[in-house]
């Protein structure tokens, strides 16, 4: 491809506006259509579907990160949460004190809720399927063909609660002959994992199959120091089979099923102030140790299963059906307090099911009009219950001022959406997206919120909340985009989009105390502007992505803790959902890949997001200047050198070293100091060892400084309660692994 000063001009210009090393992510596999080139030193290109149609991730005029199988084993991505310092302005870990909920934020919006009542503000998807809830879905990565991040309100083509973006994962396609791969993991802190895949087809590749398995155990990293049991100790099992029908190359149908079991026990939280209502206990060094008198328990069930049809009806047009069935289930204690008196227990079960219908039709004549249109369904229900004990032990139980109460009630969603995406190739030079969707959702909750008497929750002593509502709500997200293509290297676009995230009711309603609680709950939108670049250099051994956005957030969902005084003048507290106001959110992130030599690649990626409210009422006042957004740091980015050295005798060695950074962080809504997080860095390398075809050695070390960090935490400032969860320390782990 012929380079243009022009072309190297904006992209020196583009570059030099970070002040950090930056990121892209190239493909390596099967995974993506590599692109012919003309040199060692190009980098490969990869093919994603973030429009609902194949394109390469340089010619999709969005942002968007894509990490094939190969890369995400280069990288050591274990699961969703491995991807934290990989895609600029993600923020994703497991949530609380469990090793398979997700929290995920992307340009500072999403849902750190976990609970049925709350939806998600990232949207995970699994082979085109929604994954209505959050637990379970820290995926772990096995059976992948790419994973997918896209960035920014997805109002047009996803619609449904991806207000701050989408998480595709990507599973692989199936095979026409025999093949599969075998891999064994261990590591520090007791790490055993299995990896395991087989498919294959039968002579006439009418039929065709896979499975894959996936198992995770080690010992955590902290101890109940009480009564040695172990904290956060893995054990998760996972499993995909996936049978398709290929009767002709006009059409396919696959049926896909899969499942996930966690039986981990609960993360350990720190205590990071000493609890003024329980002062007997100091504070303990380790970041994971407890001292716990509540059980362990952390439980966790997912399936799902998915019909997937495929229709070339016609040269110019492509159908497809995808009709899936999915639900979870969960029982799960909270120590909050981590102590052994019972100042604040919590007990949790709830289970979710969901229903989803998608019909898409794709458009492509060959000429200057392409794209996609379809309808979209969606039935789901989550109900359960949560049993508190707040100062139930003595002095306070003997003083009668324990609570036992209970959260308790269902949410019914159901969803209606019919969506279009066009794009008009208006000259070789320029083209014009245009998108909408329409959106009619109603949700339907049962919210019964009891106090009780005492620990056995049989009888009630008074009633919180018993109510039922419907909330209905219809939204038009409109999406257009202009993008021009300055040359064969050089692509610039400019758009707006919208996206919306639901209201419904707050599951923790007290229409005593707080009477404005059992309202509901405000839809919230976002508008985004953005404007973006996607370069390729020096003959493609450079590739530099750009995107600067402004995004107007308004009616900004929060889960907040409210307190209140209780006739006996104590002070009472439950978990408020509110509507903040409104605000906006600044930035720019780059992504890059330079291959300077045939065996060597930097890449990198930099973050800058600038967040503010401009309204936040409390009591009827505007305290925006005092709040601030979470899980939003204002600086993020990671950089990785890697080089990869063919052998003599055959096969390579790889070897990577990666950091990643990121500035301060709040993770919760109150802003405690005690659990905001300063600035920190992780070392990450590794060295995969390809002996020929069908055998690697893959060492791989994370956090190998050691870095203490939190990714979220508890501020129960009414019952003492400050506590931190944090990311795992130093691991080290060697896997082999067999393909054939």
């Amino acid at each position: 491809m012929k380079r243009t000063y022009l072309s190297l001009a904006i992209g020196l210009a583009t570059g030099l506006l970070s002040a950090a090393p930056l990121y892209a992510q190239q493909a390596a596999d099967t995974g993506g259509k590599a692109v012919k080139t003309t040199s060692v030193k190009q980098l490969d290109q990869i093919t994603v579907t973030a429009r609902k149609r194949e394109e390469t991730l340089q010619d999709v005029p969005i942002a968007v990160s894509a990490f094939t199988a190969q890369a995400l084993e280069t990288q050591n991505v274990q699961n969703l949460a491995d991807l934290q310092g990989k895609v600029p302005s993600l923020q994703i870990y497991a949530a609380r004190g469990s090793n398979t909920t997700l929290t995920a934020y992307i340009r500072g919006v999403g849902q750190a809720d976990p609970t049925w009542g709350f939806d998600p503000g990232v949207g995970i998807y699994l082979d085109d399927v929604y994954l209505a809830r959050p637990q379970g879905a820290v995926l772990d990565v096995f059976d992948v063909s790419r994973i997918e991040v896209l960035r920014g309100p997805q109002g047009t083509l996803y619609g449904k609660n991806t207000i701050g973006g989408a998480i595709k994962y990507v599973s692989n396609p199936l095979p026409v002959k025999t093949e599969g791969s075998v891999e064994a993991t261990v590591g520090t802190h007791g790490e055993k994992d299995v990896k395991a895949s087989f498919g294959g087809a039968s002579a006439d590749q009418v039929w065709r199959g896979r499975i894959a398995y996936a198992s995770g155990h080690n010992d955590g990293f902290g101890e109940d120091i009480l009564t040695g049991s172990r904290n956060g100790n893995k054990n998760t099992n996972a499993a995909r089979a996936t049978i398709g029908f290929f009767p002709s190359s006009q059409f396919n149908m696959q049926l896909s099923v899969d499942g996930v079991r966690d039986n981990s026990n609960p993360r350990g939280a720190k205590m990071l102030t000493v609890n003024k209502l329980d002062p007997a206990y100091p504070l303990l060094s380790s970041d994971f140790d407890t001292r716990s008198g509540f059980a362990q328990l952390n439980h966790t069930k997912l399936y799902g299963s998915a019909l997937t049809m495929n229709w070339i009806a016609s040269p110019n047009w492509s159908l497809k059906s995808v009709t899936a069935v999915r639900g979870s289930s969960t029982d799960t204690n909270i120590d909050f307090d981590t102590l052994p008196e019972k100042i604040a227990d919590v007990n949790a079960v709830y289970k979710d099911h969901q229903f989803s219908q998608e019909f898409q039709a794709n458009y492509d004549a060959g000429g200057s009009l392409h794209g996609v249109f379809g309808a979209y369904y969606f039935d789901g229900r989550a109900d359960g219950e949560i049993h508190n004990i707040f100062l139930g032990s003595p002095p306070y139980s003997t003083l009668h001022l324990s609570q036992y109460g209970s959260t308790g009630g269902r949410m019914g969603t159901k969803s209606y959406a019919g969506y279009g995406d066009f794009t008009w190739d208006i000259n070789p030079s320029w083209s014009l997206d245009v998108g909408l969707r329409y959106t009619h959702e109603t949700k339907t909750a049962l919210i019964q919120n009891f106090g009780f008497s005492d620990a056995t929750f049989t009888t009630r002593t008074s009633t919180l909340a018993d109510f039922s509502g419907s909330h209905a709500t219809s939204n038009v997200s409109p999406k257009v985009s202009l993008d021009w293509s300055a040359n064969d290297q050089v692509k610039l676009y400019a758009s707006y989009s919208e996206g919306f995230h639901s209201g419904g009711y707050n599951i923790r309603a007290n229409c005593v105390a707080v009477p404005s609680s059992c309202r509901p709950i405000d839809d919230e939108k976002v508008q985004s502007f953005e404007l973006g670049s996607k370069m390729t250099f020096l003959d493609g051994a450079l590739m530099m992505n750009t995107a600067l956005f402004h995004n107007l957030y308004t009616n900004i969902q929060l889960s907040v803790f409210s307190s209140y005084t209780l006739p006996n003048g104590s002070q009472g507290f439950f978990g408020d959902f509110t509507n903040a106001g409104k605000g906006h959110i600044d930035g720019l992130e780059e992504e890059f890949a330079w291959k300077p030599a045939e065996n060597w690649t930097l890449r990198g990626n930099v973050a800058y997001l600038h967040t503010k409210y401009t309204e936040y009422m409390t009591r009827g006042v505007n305290v925006a200047d005092q709040q601030k957004f979470t899980n939003a740091p204002k600086w993020s980015g990671g950089l990785s050198l890697e080089n990869t050295t063919p052998l003599a005798g055959g096969g390579s060695v790889s070897a990577r070293v990666n950091y990643t950074y990121q500035s301060m962080v709040y993770p919760e809504t109150t802003l405690s100091p005690l659990i905001a997080q300063p600035a920190y860095g992780l070392w990450n390398a590794g060295v995969i060892w390809q002996i020929n075809q069908p055998w690697s050695l893959s060492l791989q070390g994370s956090n190998l400084a050691n870095k203490s960090y939190r990714t979220t935490g508890y501020n129960v400032g009414a019952l003492g309660i400050y506590t931190g969860f944090y990311g795992a320390p130093r691991m080290v782990t060697l896997t082999a692994k067999y393909r054939f």
